[in-house]
C-alpha cells in the first residue's frame, strides 16, 4: 500500500514513475534529504492521511502565508529587492510552493529536514565529496545535536512571535548583519554574499551576473555553457521577447533557456533574460545589467490535498507565488510578477546578484557545526520563519498570540512527530532507490 502511494504521487507530479534516467529522480537518489526536497507532495499527502501526527489544537492558529516547501536548504543569504538592493539578509529563498496555509506545515517540514540533514552528512555520497574539502574527513553532528537544534528552532520561533505580540514593528526586522553570535560557517557565507553584491569587491567576478554573462565584441550576452544554458531558436527568442519584454525594467539584451536548476522544479521550463542598456556595450554597462528569471509554475504542493483551505489559493500558481513572496519578505524583489505564456503560468522575478545557498555540509559537518553551529543555524531559521509568518498578519497580532499559546505547550509533540516522520522518509527513500535500480 505504501509503495503504491509513493509511486502514484511521484508519477502525478513528475509525469513518470521512479526512473534513474529522469534527471530529477537521479538527483533524488543522492540521499534521504534530497529525496525529501524533491517530494514535497508526499509530505502533504501524509499530513492529510494521518501518517504525520500533530496536536489538533495547532489548527486554532490563524492561517497565514507559508513557504510550503520549508527545509534547511531553502534558507540562505540574498540581497533584498532582488538585484536592485545591496542589503544582504538571511531568509527563506524559495517560494515555489508558497500559499495560504497552516504555519505548522512549515514548522514540521523544517524540523524533519534537520534530521535528514544529519542522515545526508553521516554517510555522504561520492557526489557531494570534493577532493579539496572532503566532508568524509570532518566531524559530523549526532542525533543529540538534531534534537537540540529542533528544540532551539521552536524556542526561537515562539520567542519571536512573543516579541511581535509585544511590539508589532518587530516584523520589520531581519538578520541583516553578520551572523557571528556563535562560531559557524554562516559568517563566512554572509561575507561571500556581501562581496558578491553590486557594491562588493567580487561583484564583477563572482556575482550571479558575472558567472552567467560575458562581454564579447561590444555585446553583453549569456556565456556559452551547455550544462546550464540552452540557446533559443530565432522563433522561440521572438515569442519569449514579445510575451515578457513588457515586464522588464530596461531593454532585453539576451535570452536563454536555463536547464538543470533546482530539485523539485528541475523539470519545469525556466528562462533567463539579461536586462540592461542597449548595444554597443562596454565594461561600464555591466553594472547596469541584471538577470530576470521567467519560470513556469505549477500548483503549490499543499493545494492538491488542501484545495479549499482559503479562497486566495484559487489564484493561478504564479500569481499565488508572487503574492506569498510579497507578504513574507521584508523588502520583496522589485521585479516580481506573473504572466500566462503558451498555456502555462510563469513567475517573473529578478535574480539576486548575491544569493548564497546553504548545503547540508555547511551546517552539519566540521568542528564549528558540532560545537554549536548547527543549533545556531536552526535558531536563525526559527527567528526568520516566525517573522515571515507574522508578516502575513499585518493588521493585528492574532497570529503571533495564538502561536505563542499553542506552540509553546506542544513543543515536545512537534519534535517527536518530526523525528518519527524523518524515519518514514528514510524508509521511503530506500524503496525509491531500490525501485530505480531495478529498472
Amino acid at each position: 500500500m505504501r509503495e503504491h502511494i509513493l509511486a502514484s504521487e511521484i508519477a502525478r507530479v513528475d509525469g513518470t514513475p521512479p526512473l534513474s534516467s529522469t534527471g530529477k529522480h537521479a538527483k533524488m537518489a543522492m540521499s534521504p534529504f534530497v529525496f525529501y526536497r524533491g517530494t514535497a507532495q508526499l509530505f502533504y499527502a501524509d499530513l492529510r492521511n494521518g501518517v504525520i501526527t500533530r496536536p489538533s489544537e495547532l489548527d486554532k492558529i490563524p492561517l497565514t502565508s507559508v513557504v510550503g516547501d520549508c527545509h534547511a536548504a531553502n534558507f540562505g543569504f540574498l540581497t533584498e529587492e532582488g538585484s536592485h538592493g545591496d542589503t544582504v539578509i538571511f531568509a527563506p529563498n524559495d517560494f515555489d510552493d508558497a500559499c495560504v496555509g497552516r504555519s505548522y506545515w512549515d514548522i514540521l517540514r523544517f524540523m524533519t529536514s534537520l534530521h535528514l540533514v544529519y542522515e545526508h552528512c553521516k554517510t555522504p555520497s561520492e557526489s557531494i565529496c570534493h577532493v579539496e574539502d572532503d566532508v568524509r574527513l570532518k566531524p559530523v553532528i549526532n542525533t543529540a545535536d538534531v534534537l537540540q537544534a529542533q528544540s532551539a528552532f521552536l524556542d526561537q520561533y515562539v520567542d519571536t512571535c512573543r516579541r511581535v505580540l509585544l511590539a508589532p514593528s518587530v516584523i520589520r526586522e531581519a538578520q541583516d548583519t553578520r551572523p557571528d553570535k556563535t562560531p559557524s560557517k554562516l559568517a563566512k557565507l554572509f561575507d561571500k554574499a556581501v562581496a558578491r553584491s553590486a557594491s562588493g569587491p567580487a561583484f564583477t567576478s563572482k556575482s550571479a551576473l558575472a558567472r552567467a554573462v560575458q562581454l564579447n565584441d561590444g555585446t553583453l550576452a549569456f556565456r556559452e555553457n551547455r550544462s546550464k544554458f540552452t540557446p533559443l531558436s530565432p522563433d522561440n527568442y521572438k515569442n519569449l521577447y514579445t510575451a515578457f519584454a513588457p515586464y522588464m525594467d530596461d531593454n532585453v539584451v539576451d535570452i536563454v533557456q536555463r536547464i538543470n536548476a533546482g530539485t523539485g522544479s528541475v523539470n519545469l521550463a525556466r528562462y533567463y533574460f539579461l536586462v540592461g542598456p542597449t548595444k554597443p556595450h562596454n565594461e561600464t554597462h555591466f553594472a547596469s545589467c541584471h538577470i530576470v528569471e521567467v519560470k513556469q509554475q505549477r500548483d503549490a504542493a499543499p493545494l492538491h490535498y488542501f484545495p479549499s483551505l482559503n479562497p486566495v489559493n484559487r489564484l493561478n500558481a504564479a500569481h499565488l507565488t508572487a503574492r506569498s513572496q510579497r507578504r513574507m519578505q521584508r523588502n520583496p524583489d522589485l521585479i516580481l510578477d506573473e504572466a500566462r505564456f503558451e498555456d502555462a503560468h510563469y513567475l517573473i522575478r529578478s535574480r539576486h546578484h548575491a544569493k548564497v545557498g546553504i548545503d547540508p555540509e555547511d551546517i552539519a559537518t566540521g568542528k564549528k557545526a558540532v560545537a554549536g553551529g548547527f543549533v545556531y543555524f536552526a535558531e536563525l531559521c526559527g527567528y526568520t520563519l516566525a517573522l515571515a509568518h507574522c508578516r502575513g498578519d499585518r493588521r493585528s497580532t492574532r497570529f503571533a498570540a495564538a502561536s505563542v499559546n499553542y506552540l509553546d505547550r506542544n513543543k515536545n509533540s512537534l519534535v517527536s512527530s518530526a523525528n518519527i516522520y524523518a524515519n518514514q522518509v528514510i524508509e521511503d527513500y530506500n524503496w525509491f532507490v531500490d525501485t530505480i535500480k531495478s529498472k
